[in-house]
């Protein structure tokens, strides 16, 4: 008797453990060689790096997973110090746009018990669309973080775009995969 109560004690104390685990941050490429000096410099990384990090304070307090991703990069592939992981929290090495490509990440969400992604990191237009876009493929409810993330000034031909043109595009895009929130909106939900 004392060991079914036991078994019953255990599992309900699992399935709230699992139910306090609302959603996972995917915290994207947020890396060196995008900030000043680097050799792929953004638009004001600095801000957006410290939007993530309020992002990420508040997932480690409230207890939810924590995924880094890092792009793999021959120098300044170090995630960049406003973001450092904890022990215990999972980085996956990609070498693709996609983070879900290639890198195991796909496998490693689903054993979360979780439906839902709340996505940040650099660039705008490049990882972190295609991270969007992809876990809503994968049919995860997805919250976009857009100011934690940053990208830069592109060209096409002769036309120049500013970053923050190219920034607000691709959020006008992506409000058809998710919901695109500010770090202070998000926190307040």
């Amino acid at each position: 008797m004392k060991s079914i109560i036991l078994s019953i004690v255990l599992l309900a104390a699992f399935q709230y453990a699992v139910a306090q685990k609302e959603y996972a941050l995917l915290v994207i490429d947020v890396q060196d060689f995008y900030f000043p000096g680097g050799m792929s410099e953004l638009v004001e990384p600095e801000k957006a790096a410290e939007k993530a990090a309020l992002a990420l304070r508040k997932a480690r307090e409230t207890g939810n997973p924590v995924i880094f991703i890092q792009h793999k990069s021959a120098s300044g592939m170090e995630i960049n110090e406003r973001v450092v992981p904890s022990a215990g929290e999972k980085i996956f090495v990609k070498e693709e746009v996609n983070s879900f490509l290639g890198t195991g990440l796909k496998e490693y969400i689903g054993g979360l018990a979780i439906d839902t992604l709340v996505i940040c990191g650099m660039q705008t237009q490049m990882c972190v669309e295609a991270a969007v876009r992809a876990a809503h493929d994968y049919g995860y409810r997805v919250i976009m973080l857009h100011d934690a993330c940053a990208t830069r000034n592109l060209k096409f031909g002769e036309r120049e775009v500013a970053a923050a043109d190219v920034h607000a595009s691709t959020l006008a895009t992506l409000k058809s995969y998710g919901t695109v929130l500010s770090v202070a909106e998000w926190i307040e939900k």
